[in-house]
């Protein structure tokens, strides 16, 4: 099974990517979804941001408040912390569906879109971590690189989807604020989320494939058709 990770930052057009691989037969999972669900009441993830923020983020529901949420991760420096509690037992849920998936299909393609692959390690090593209790694994530091230090060892194969960060921009904002009416202080909160991200430049110099964004969605698909077969052969050479 080759096992890929497909990234971006945002407003670059990965989902849009995944969905295409998708079609072609790849077997995809979403970061984001994945993290969504963790975020639930009920979750251990959902508890320790509670405990970690306070009962304040919590709704009258008992969901999180997504918008305040976002306010002390973005605009209060709090992203780090948030990340610490959620990546973790992403990722190891990321591994546990690459088991399943290979156990299920050992010829399949398995891709793995995140926006935060770089950014993941990047931080996570920052802090000088390598394990995490979350996740089910030691969090002893001494320890051997575990489910942060060492993602990138767990994958085959990484796909870069590119595009300059002006339409990037232009893109998340026409999605979030489709009538415009906010679209200043959105695009203002797009950069801000931009400047947390790995630059495209790095992230393609680590990259297996790049492909570019910066045209319209046919000319996107080209490129994937043509990456297809040879995702395929890579496959074949691994199995």
């Amino acid at each position: 099974m080759l096992r890929v990770g497909l990234t971006g930052g945002l407003g670059s057009g990965k989902s849009t990517v995944a969905g295409m691989l998708r079609s072609l037969g790849a077997e995809v999972t979403e970061s984001d979804a994945l993290g969504r669900d963790m975020m639930q009441p009920g979750h251990a993830v959902y508890h320790e941001i509670v405990r970690h923020f306070g009962p304040e983020i919590v709704n009258p529901d008992g969901q999180l408040n997504r918008a305040r949420l976002a306010d002390l991760a973005f605009r209060q420096g709090k992203l780090h912390e948030l990340n610490a509690i959620v990546h973790p037992p992403v990722i190891a849920a990321q591994k546990r569906w690459m088991e399943e998936v290979s156990t299920r299909d050992p010829n399949a393609i398995a891709v793995v879109e995140s926006a935060l692959i770089f950014e993941v390690v990047r931080d996570a090593l920052a802090r000088g971590e390598t394990n995490h209790p979350l996740a089910g694994a030691s969090s002893d530091r001494s320890s051997s690189p575990g489910l942060l230090a060492d993602w990138r060892k767990r994958i085959d194969r990484v796909i870069v989807v590119a595009a300059p960060d002006r339409l990037k921009v232009a893109r998340y904002a026409a999605r979030i604020d489709p009538s415009g009416t906010n679209r200043a202080a959105i695009e203002a909160d797009a950069m801000q989320r931009l400047s947390y991200q790995v630059p495209d430049a790095e992230k393609a110099a680590q990259a297996d494939y790049v492909l570019d964004n910066s045209g319209d969605i046919d000319a996107l698909r080209t490129q994937v058709l043509a990456l297809w077969p040879r995702l395929q052969a890579e496959s074949n050479k691994i199995r």
